[in-house]
């Protein structure tokens, strides 16, 4: 997953949270915060566009905008990057990592990868 700026990961979270495509207008309006140009929130859909982090379908003259990943799948291409980083230290920066999440969260990764176990086993 390319790095995202500040904008772009906003302009990505309300494309998330949406349960449709949405076209310039609605991003701009849910990004209501902001004073921001419409051309800005354009450019940025065009940027992430071009990043494959959202695709497009055409509405009439106008396009809607979805995001082209889940958020998790996002957020796990991003783990990954970040792992392939630490290059041979790998398992080490996974297992430090591991180390640090909280006990609900490291009851999450036992489930998950007792899953894994489980299906590689059959």
């Amino acid at each position: 997953m390319p790095h995202l700026g500040e904008l772009e990961r906003s302009v990505m979270n309300v494309l998330w949270d949406s349960s449709a495509p949405m076209k310039v207008r609605e991003v701009l309006d849910a990004l209501d915060e902001r004073d921001l140009a419409y051309t800005t929130i354009m450019t940025v859909l065009d940027r992430l566009g071009t990043k494959e982090m959202v695709r497009r379908e055409r509405d009439g003259r106008a396009f809607r905008y979805a995001p082209a990943l889940t958020r998790d799948a996002a957020t796990s291409e991003l783990l990954h990057a970040a792992l392939d980083q630490a290059g041979a230290d790998r398992t080490a920066a996974l297992v430090h990592f591991a180390r640090t999440v909280d006990v609900a969260e490291a009851q999450a990764l036992r489930a998950a990868l007792d899953e894994i176990e489980s299906r590689a086993s059959e």
